[in-house]
């Protein structure tokens, strides 16, 4: 008998949905960043996804192993850029410099975006919710705009909860083995 495999998406979809709203409550301006924020990009964000991404690989899910292990690495080394200087391990990134990371974020995340094109009207809001958060967050950095910074909040607040979203959708449409959440 061929044994049924877990669906690892709602993991990955929490670690980073959960993460992505907390750090953007910080972006739209309402608490400063704190090793709350920190620890959660490092384990839910960083660890979860990547575990989510391997477990992708075993379905045989190449955009799901792509998608969760490396946003999953794009929180470990955000994490990083933020700690490493505080512990004197190196300088701290120029802001110029996180605007590009930002964008090239942004890039890669428009390309995945065309790879949800073929799925769940979710999926796709969530790809380009995020892929509109890099670049509203690429040009904050690029101009030091504070407002651009908080819409960016805003808009990645609104990001996270569709991920949100679609984790407990996948999570509820399975246990009760019909569609309790709807996901287009």
């Amino acid at each position: 008998m061929e044994q049924k495999l877990a669906n690892p998406a709602p993991l990955g979809l929490m670690g980073f949905g959960m993460t992505t709203i907390l750090l953007n409550i910080h972006n739209a301006g309402f608490f400063p960043i704190s090793s709350m924020i920190l620890a959660m990009g490092f384990f839910y964000g960083g660890i979860a996804q990547i575990i989510a991404g391997i477990m992708e690989f075993k379905k045989g899910n190449t955009f799901g192993l792509t998608a969760f292990t490396s946003y999953g690495l794009f929180w470990l080394t955000l994490v990083a850029l933020i700690v490493m200087p505080k512990m004197g391990l190196s300088d701290p990134t120029p802001v110029a410099y996180m605007g590009w990371y930002l964008a090239m974020w942004g890039v890669f995340t428009f390309f995945m975006f065309l790879g949800t094109l073929k799925s769940n009207t979710v999926l796709k809001f969530i790809f380009l919710s995020l892929t509109v958060l890099f670049f509203l967050l690429a040009a904050r950095d690029f101009t030091g705009s504070e407002l651009i910074g908080t819409l960016a909040g805003w808009e990645g607040i609104v990001c996270g909860a569709s991920a949100f979203y679609l984790a407990m959708a996948d999570v509820l449409n399975d246990v009760y083995g019909k569609t309790v959440l709807p996901i287009g």
